[in-house]
């Protein structure tokens, strides 16, 4: 099964996104992340969750 996005538009708002999350959390993210540990990336990752989560919580 090939890899593609079901959205390919919204790449660029969830990589903007990212970045201010890592940026809130003082993790540098760049083009190449190959210097982050697992932890810090998969902390944006989860944080970024978090806040799409309670954003869709409060609009219910």
């Amino acid at each position: 099964m090939a890899n593609r996005m079901l959205v390919p538009e919204a790449k660029n708002g969830l990589n903007k996104f990212k970045e201010e999350v890592a940026r809130e959390m003082g993790v540098q993210f760049s083009d190449y992340n190959g210097n982050l540990t697992s932890r810090e990336c998969g902390s944006v990752g989860g944080e970024m969750v978090k806040k799409m989560v309670e954003q869709y919580e409060s609009k219910l």
